[in-house]
């Protein structure tokens, strides 16, 4: 990028010098004109371990001064967002403070919450998973302290000079030597923008990223850039993104060994008691060798095969083995990565996360199985949730909106989950590693990650078990980090798109007023035709409520002084809604009276509604995790499927029904508003997104009993006008959703009186009660059961006595018995192999509603697979199995002595030949 992006003001006045770093070759800004490296690792190893540079800090206090500097310097102090990114659709967690803000306020579509503002913003990013506790300073989960500025060409907050200003005076309010930072020139580039960005630098160790986002992909007026092949524009909108890495100043701040030390002094302390490694706390030769691996680690990658090398380098700085560090640094290691997994479960699961096979599910669970593989390996008894709601006290448990007994019991269900995976694993294991030793090849890195994908199987069991087996396995380093990646972002296929041949036609027309958003109620209404293509009528007004959010379009008929045609579909095109009709015509100018169908429309609305009260129901019963991950409405009935952890029980899904019929009797109103999106998601949260994030501006805030979503859908002007909610059953669909259909209004009236008809027959046809049927069905099948058992023992009689006097006839010194016998085909099957385990051979058949047949051999000549069909074919039937036990039958009992004749011919063939 253009070096005079970096020529700033504040540098000169501030006595800086730019220099080249003779190690790395980056342009860098210090105070030192001595200075010949730009600080950051691995150009300089880090040399704040045992040295801190700044006054010390824990991480409330250090979040504290951030944050209130920044308000004393005009900044408004905003509330965190969850980390679970619900506003996004191409992203499943929030990875770093301007994702807050991305991607309606960044592009300028909607006003930034407050200008210029402040936030501590909890982070996730698995990309390093693997190098989580062996680093020494990577973490699953950061906070990123940012301060952002917006600045647009109407209104300029601050732009670079006054950025890095603030930078100084802050590091300088911590305690910083000024004189010993550096700022490193690094041009930035993601998300679709780019911009220069400094690196903020001290002691060796990267604190903050100062990122000035001013291009986009977006072609504009003004020239363009060329980065890295791709060409970026200037934005009307410049953006001060700034992140300040709230461990890493902690860290700096206390000048431990690790980061883990720094941030998780107390859960490091009890998961080392746990582990049994309280003795390594105070141990002066560990505290060396973790020290020495931080500092060398900073040096260099240490993702895949790159960890050797960084054994190799500490071993030979202490004078032993990388086998006996191994030995000695390993369990310390993972103590590390699970405190810092916990504390990621405790953000994840108290932000309402659902472990599951999909989207951020499958990324909670990954690092759920991953802590609970390592609190194997160091023989950790305590229960994983204790450790996640140890963590979860710290951070404050008023932080999240998910009770800690019900993070509890998702966390318990996970464990017991795990653990059955590991049992059904290991034979899963041993078969594909025997194949792949039969075949002399390693067991490929694909079929590894379809394992752990599929069937939830740890790559290290997989290593394990291949390897009694014979069998290598080809399993990288950083397996987790990888599968993490691939899992991270939303990768929805294309769709094609039926309505974009429209865009061109339509693209003159006027957006069509929605009549069915302020006229909800009403049935008829007059337009006027302004285009008529392809089927479809564009008119300038309409009732007809367009397809969409997974409600059915309405229907109908228009009326013009020429014909009257069906509206039998209506779809929308940006702004334009399109009505296919049908049985007619109409022309460009018509005006025509539009009626539509009251019956379905009023059916619809009572199921829209009566989707979000379940929701709301479902929510107050379940727990606030609830998310809906999909619905489909309907005139007769509707289905929503909803993000939980395990089964709903009859019990719950009956006081889901229970809760939702009050709110239907407490007759709320129904509040529909249009609202400025910063805004509505400030009030109301990111709850709002249940349906998927809507585009625009403004969004329309729909509130129904409690539930309040973002929602384009037609309702009832109250919960009264729903009448009646009945749930017809819930089904378990995939792992971590459950569907729940039901039925509202009239259309669950009729379902009532359905399920009345089937009640009411039954007790007809028993001649009893209604209220007596649960009983008389009960008696019924437990007699019936009796019975059952009694003629099975009968049956068991009768077969007794036919074999004693089962007599049979000598076929080349083969004993052979062909015989109708009318008996089921299990006492058949019975029958007739007492004969074959004899050496013999036994064709039976047994007539009742259809035929049965039976042939069993002990003589291999006598191939009962090959005869059968012969013989059931004469039956009008088929017959098949294999050369010892085959059986078959046909619904011809008039050809039972022919098909028992030429059975008898072909076995006599097959014995003589």
């Amino acid at each position: 990028m253009l070096e005079e992006e970096y020529q700033l003001d504040y540098f000169k006045e501030q006595g800086m010098v730019r220099k080249i770093c003779k190690v790395c070759g980056s342009a860098f800004w210090t105070r030192d004109s001595a200075r010949e490296i730009c600080g950051d690792a691995p150009c300089e190893p880090y040399n704040f371990i045992g040295d801190p540079v700044f006054k010390t800090h824990n991480l409330d206090t250090m979040r504290e001064a951030y944050l209130s500097f920044f308000e004393k310097q005009g900044h408004t102090r905003i509330e965190r967002y969850p980390v679970a990114a619900r506003w996004r659709d191409d992203i499943y967690l929030t990875i770093a403070s301007i994702a807050d803000f991305q991607p309606f306020v960044t592009s300028g579509i909607v006003p930034p919450p407050a200008n210029p503002l402040t936030i501590a913003q909890p982070c996730i990013r698995l990309n390093d998973l693997d190098s989580v506790g062996r680093s020494g300073r990577h973490l699953t989960t950061f906070e990123m302290m940012a301060h952002h500025a917006f600045n647009t060409p109407n209104e300029e907050i601050y732009w670079k000079d006054r950025t890095v200003e603030l930078c100084d005076q802050f590091i300088a309010s911590i305690g910083g030597d000024l004189n010993k930072v550096t700022f490193k020139e690094s041009p930035w580039i993601g998300g679709g923008n780019a911009g220069p960005s400094v690196e903020v630098l001290i002691g060796g160790l990267e604190i903050a990223t100062l990122v000035f986002m001013s291009l986009g992909r977006q072609k504009t007026d003004q020239p363009g850039y060329d980065l890295k092949g791709e060409m970026y524009y200037p934005m009307k909108l410049r953006i001060v993104d700034t992140g300040y890495g709230l461990e890493r100043l902690v860290w700096a701040s206390k000048g431990s060994p690790t980061i883990y030390d720094a941030v998780f002094p107390e859960m490091v302390s009890h998961v080392m008691g746990a582990a049994g490694l309280s003795h390594m706390l105070d141990n002066k030769e560990y505290t060396k060798l973790l020290s020495l691996n931080a500092k060398f680690a900073g040096l260099m990658d240490i993702s895949g095969t790159n960890l050797f090398q960084l054994r190799k380098k500490v071993a030979a700085a202490i004078d032993i083995s990388p086998e006996k560090l191994d030995r000695m640094i390993t369990p310390i290691e993972k103590v590390y990565a699970t405190v810092d997994h916990t504390r990621c479960l405790a953000y994840m699961l108290g932000d309402c996360i659902v472990p599951s096979n999909v989207r951020e599910g499958y990324l909670a669970r990954l690092v759920i199985r991953r802590t609970l593989r390592m609190m194997t390996d160091l023989k950790i008894e305590e229960p994983l949730a204790d450790l996640i709601e140890q963590q979860t006290r710290i951070i404050g448990m008023n932080k999240f909106e998910q009770d800690i007994g019900v993070v509890r019991e998702i966390v318990e269900r996970e464990t017991e989950k795990y653990a059955s995976t590991l049992e059904r694993g290991t034979r899963t294991v041993q078969k594909i590693a025997k194949t792949y030793k039969a075949k002399s090849q390693r067991v490929p890195l694909s079929e590894i990650i379809t394992l752990y994908d599929s069937h939830g199987i740890q790559p290290e069991m997989i290593k394990d078990i291949a390897a009694k087996e014979g069998a290598v396995v080809d399993l990288p380093d950083n397996f987790y980090s990888m599968v993490a990646d691939m899992h991270s972002e939303s990768k929805a296929e294309a769709e094609v798109d039926t309505k974009a041949k429209y865009d061109e036609r339509v693209q003159g027309l006027p957006p069509t007023k929605k009549l069915y958003y302020e006229q909800s109620s009403d049935i008829e209404f007059e337009a006027v035709v302004l285009d008529f293509f392809d089927g479809y009528a564009v008119i300038d007004q309409t009732l007809f409520y367009p397809e969409g959010g997974g409600q059915p379009a309405d229907t109908g008929t228009m009326v013009s002084s020429d014909s009257m045609v069906r509206v039998d579909d209506v779809i929308k095109v940006g702004e334009v809604i399109l009505h296919h009709i049908s049985g007619g015509v109409l022309q460009r100018g018509d005006r025509v009276k539009g009626m539509i169908d009251e019956e379905r429309r009023w059916s619809l609305m009572r199921h829209h509604t009566a989707t979000h009260i379940i929701l709301h129901a479902a929510k107050e019963v379940l727990g606030a995790h609830i998310h809906q991950a999909g619905a489909q409405k309907g005139s007769e009935s509707s289905r929503m499927d909803l993000r939980h952890f395990k089964h709903i029980t009859p019990d719950e899904l009956r006081r889901i029904e229970t809760a939702a019929n009050r709110m239907i009797m407490a007759s709320q109103p129904v509040d529909i508003s249009t609202m400025d999106r910063t805004k509505a998601e400030q009030k109301y949260g990111f709850s709002l997104y249940q349906g998927g994030v809507p585009p625009g501006r403004d969004i329309r805030i729909v509130k129904v009993a409690g539930d309040i979503e973002a929602c384009a859908g037609t309702h009832c002007r109250s919960t009264g006008e729903v009448g009646v909610i009945k749930i017809i059953r819930v089904e378990h669909i995939q792992d971590g959703i459950e569907r729940i259909e039901f039925t509202a209004g009239v259309a669950a009236v009729y379902y009532m009186q359905h399920l009345e008809q089937i009640v009411t027959s039954s007790a007809e046809v028993l001649s009893v009660q209604p209220d007596n049927l649960p009983a008389t069905v009960t008696r019924f099948f437990s007699e019936w059961k009796d019975q059952r058992k009694e003629i099975e023992r009968m049956s068991a009689k009768v077969v007794e006595l036919e074999m004693q006097s089962l007599v049979s006839e000598s076929m080349g010194g083969i004993p052979v018995v062909i015989k109708r016998i009318d008996l089921p085909q299990k006492e058949l099957a019975q029958l007739a192999t007492s004969v074959s385990e004899k050496g013999g051979v036994a064709l039976l058949a047994g007539v009742g509603e259809t035929v049965r047949v039976v042939l069993a051999s002990g003589e291999p000549r006598v191939n009962a697979g090959d005869i059968i069909g012969q013989v059931c074919s004469l039956l009008g039937g088929k017959g098949g199995g294999k050369p010892t036990m085959a059986q078959g039958g046909g619904p011809d009992a008039n050809q039972v002595d022919l098909a028992l004749k030429v059975g008898r011919e072909r076995i006599i063939a097959a014995l003589q030949g």
